[in-house]
């Protein structure tokens, strides 16, 4: 069956939602989802927020972070993918961020005034110097590097607690192309040169607020010399031959999933 298609909303549509509403409660990076009759918006408290529509299902989202205990049980983001719906877990993802951004702008970042939504809109005005935020969205690229003779370079991240090896990625930093930055973090994180770049694609990665944007990268020259900062090792790879890599929640995954049936 194909996944229900969400569209983002600032506002409820006039009317009554053709199914039941869903309920995404969040507390920091955890989520519980429950479908509900009615929803009534006075009801879910002061921290809610308009979602948009999941099929025909509107969806909210409420934020409990406070000192007392929500009467439901809440899953890490991360692990909620593997009880619900892709189509669901993105909205998820969508309200831990809405939230985590409305819970820290509620103050001016220029004059420190309190803010107010803006209807309309998916932004938060200061009452003082008008000063408007929106949510943040950090984009990153994510890049599988591979040789002529078919071999991909992986790499193990040094932070990571578990021995998985992975795709190389970055943080885009200001004046660049993606493309620029994917052939930067080649070369700083294990100094090698690339060639040619082709998207392949890009996945929403609420962990906390980034856009991962995927790219597949030819060898061209020079020999792995890891950072030993953020890299703690890499090596290229044959399908035959390969170490643990991340599961398929990731748009690494993907990459990877690719190539191998590439080869």
């Amino acid at each position: 069956m194909a996944e229900r298609p969400f569209t983002p909303l600032v506002d409820p549509p006039t009317g009554t939602s053709a199914d039941a509403p869903l309920v995404f409660t969040v507390r920091g990076d955890q989520v519980h989802l429950a479908e509900v009759d009615t929803v009534d918006p006075d009801e879910l408290g002061e921290g809610h927020l308009y979602l948009g529509q999941l099929g025909g299902s509107d969806c909210w989202a409420v934020d409990v972070d406070g000192d007392d205990e929500p009467d439901v049980l809440l899953t890490p983001l991360m692990a909620l993918h593997a009880n619900v719906s892709e189509a669901e877990w993105l909205v998820a993802g969508r309200a831990v961020q809405l939230v985590q951004w409305r819970r820290t702008h509620r103050f001016c970042g220029s004059c420190g005034g309190p803010t107010e939504m803006v209807p309309g809109e998916r932004a938060m005005r200061c009452e003082d110097c008008r000063l408007m935020a929106f949510p943040r969205l950090a984009p990153a690229v994510i890049t599988l590097v591979t040789r002529p003779d078919g071999a991909a370079l992986l790499a193990r991240n040094a932070a990571w607690p578990m021995p998985m090896f992975s795709c190389l990625a970055g943080f885009v930093e200001p004046g660049e192309t993606l493309e620029h930055a994917v052939a930067r973090e080649v070369e700083e994180e294990v100094g090698i040169q690339i060639g040619r770049v082709a998207y392949q694609g890009s996945q929403p990665w609420p962990f906390p607020h980034s856009l991962m944007i995927g790219f597949h990268a030819e060898y061209e020259s020079g020999d792995i010399d890891v950072d030993g900062v953020e890299i703690a090792e890499a090596d290229w790879f044959t399908t035959d031959e390969l170490p643990p890599i991340p599961p398929r929640l990731s748009i690494a995954r993907r990459l990877i999933d690719e190539w191998i049936a590439a080869n």
